[in-house]
């Protein structure tokens, strides 16, 4: 699906790949979603699906934060107070470890929570507000559809793609 460039792309854009991601975790066996102290033996810092889900609720969470800020007139700090995007890595091994006791289930409950916020934040603006450059200071060269984009459809693609390493990594039954 190319990257959406109008309100209505990106909320169906949003809603498919959310569906998709769903898809694929409704693959694992409810026993592995449950146990909390296993984890896929690969390179990231999102192991169990419960990390998935939880790692892009934390950046929809970011994300309405920055559109929020701007909105009230502020110049939102991202990636955060004091951080750069090359800190990526390390923001996203604190969102693990700031979720990591947290059941599969509540995982599941808090990303429908912040979805469900960015679709209302999507539906709150036109075309305009969302997609055109330089219509907000504070989205530099970017836009604010590009921060919904980035926090909805493309997270919930990276999900899926994630979803399918940690189910290889699995143990053969």
């Amino acid at each position: 699906m190319p990257r959406p460039t109008s309100r209505s792309e990106l909320l169906e854009a949003a809603a498919s790949e959310y569906e998709r991601l769903h898809l694929a975790l409704g693959r694992f066996e409810p026993t592995v979603l449950a146990d909390l102290a296993w984890e896929a033996d690969i390179e990231d810092t999102s192991r169990h699906p419960r990390d998935v889900l939880t790692h892009i609720h934390a950046w929809q969470l970011l994300a309405l934060g920055w559109a929020e800020a701007g909105e009230a007139g502020g110049t939102p700090q991202i990636p955060g107070e004091g951080r750069t995007w090359r800190e990526t890595p390390e923001i996203n091994a604190e969102i693990r470890e700031r979720y990591l006791d947290t059941p599969y289930a509540e995982a599941v409950d808090l990303l429908a929570g912040s979805h469900a916020r960015c679709l209302d934040a999507i539906e709150a603006h036109t075309d305009d507000q969302l997609f055109t450059r330089g219509r907000y200071a504070w989205t530099n060269s970017t836009t604010l559809g590009a921060y919904f984009v980035s926090a909805t459809s493309s997270h919930y693609v990276w999900g899926q793609k994630t979803l399918r390493r940690i189910q290889r990594a699995l143990p053969s039954p």
